[in-house]
């Protein structure tokens, strides 16, 4: 928007015409913290041009726009993430900080012509001890003829001759999407043996404003429906074993993640990280008010069955999944009363596998920039109950209590008149 300093000035819509997300990026796990400055607006010095990015179709595209005409012109190119830039005075050279699913960020020199001159390789003696591999770009068509662009992150030494686990990976937001820019989150859990796929189902940027607000009061509902699609389409490839798959997300990621445990028995394991079980509980305790007038027609005193209808919490008797959920105690965007606390404590009652890990002093961000050891932890948390659940691997900081003790502990707290029943499965 361009609005002259002038009593009578109107703001200017110079992007209303173009219909892709000016100041967005695509989603990686190692940005700079939230608050941190971020990206900046720039004007040319002849204040002929603005300077921006912008989310395109799973990329991060540096542009400039006509400040009188409003074309937009992409600077930038190629399958990767413009973190941030800055310019020379007369606008001719742009540094950029570039992020690529195999470059956490270096600073490039782009020229007008659009090459792009590295300037620094800050990582190169780490990455020459590590094996990290470009994601495969999947696009495919969902139910209702919708396309969904979606990538395959494969373990650094992939045979298409065998069978492997498969994490379906959900973004959060759910106004967010992934794309060309590093994460380490799926390099460290395709080195540990696992296919992961990450899409951008109906509600995700940078796909245009139709694709993004579709999914208002309907969220969550037919993105579920667009990740199970990106499933099938992976199991067609023939190198995913169908009884070895496994889902995880945070945040939105959560939701959906918690949606599609209540919804098919599919996935061998979930986890499910700072998400959100109960909309009516969250919409009394959360610290994000602004998502009511788009995410629910009225407030939940006054439309409770619209909350009753989209809360996992309704449909957890349907829960057979072993999901683990993952929850940072000073989370007020997504509290754990309202999450993962309700679902667990429901699953430990219903005697269904379920574990709970609740990180001291993280907040929302966690994944992002929660405290380094909270973060690796994490990590091993997601990869260890997947292991456990797919992979046979054993991990008993996950299991209930032992048999004998089990029954030891019911022998001393039952009155000698009651049989006991001892069980393994002993919440």
């Amino acid at each position: 928007m361009v609005l002259d300093l002038s009593p009578t000035a109107q703001a200017r819509n110079l992007t209303a015409d173009y219909d892709f997300d000016m100041g967005d990026s695509v989603f990686g796990d190692n940005a700079a913290p939230r608050g941190g400055g971020g990206r900046t607006l720039h004007w040319s010095a002849d204040g002929h041009w603005l300077f921006d990015t912008v989310a395109k179709q799973g990329r991060t595209y540096l542009v400039r726009v006509n400040s009188e005409s409003g074309e937009v012109s992409e600077i930038s190119k190629g399958d990767q993430a413009v973190l941030g830039f800055s310019l020379t005075p007369d606008a001719s050279h742009v540094i950029a900080l570039i992020s690529t699913p195999t470059t956490i960020g270096d600073l490039f020199l782009l020229s007008p012509d659009r090459a792009q001159t590295r300037l620094t390789n800050f990582n190169a003696k780490l990455w020459s001890q590590l094996d990290l591999k470009e994601p495969e770009e999947l696009n495919y068509t969902s139910f209702d003829g919708k396309r969904i662009q979606a990538w395959i992150q494969k373990p650094p030494d992939f045979d298409p001759a065998k069978k492997y686990p498969l994490i379906l990976d959900i973004h959060g937001g759910p106004h967010a999407a992934y794309g060309w820019v590093f994460d380490h989150e799926f390099q460290w859990m395709a080195a540990k043996g696992y296919v992961v796929l990450y899409p951008n189902p109906r509600g995700s940027t940078s796909y245009g404003q139709e694709f993004g607000n579709i999914i208002q009061y309907r969220y969550p509902g037919d993105d579920y429906r667009d990740l199970m699609a990106g499933v099938d389409e992976v199991l067609k490839k023939g190198y995913i074993d169908p009884k070895k798959l496994a889902v995880t997300g945070g945040s939105g990621g959560g939701v959906l993640t918690n949606w599609t445990v209540t919804h098919t028995d599919r996935f061998a394991a979930a986890v499910s990280q700072r998400d959100i079980s109960n909309w009516a509980s969250w919409w009394y305790t959360a610290d994000f008010t602004l998502f009511q007038p788009n995410w629910f027609k009225a407030p939940p005193f006054q439309a409770p069955q619209d909350y009753t209808n989209r809360s996992a919490i309704t449909y957890v008797e349907n829960i057979h999944t072993p999901t683990m959920f993952v929850l940072g105690e000073a989370d007020y965007r997504t509290p754990p009363g309202s999450g993962g606390e309700q679902l667990f404590r429901a699953l430990k009652l219903l005697k269904r596998p379920t574990a709970m890990v609740e990180f001291p002093r993280e907040s929302h961000e966690l994944s992002r920039s929660g405290e380094p050891w909270h973060r690796i932890e994490r990590l091993d948390h997601i990869v260890g109950w997947f292991d456990k659940w797919l992979m046979g691997v054993p991990h008993p900081e996950y299991d209930v209590r032992p048999e004998k003790q089990v029954e030891k502990t019911k022998q001393q707290s039952t009155p000698p008149s009651a049989p006991s029943k001892p069980s393994a499965n002993q919440p």
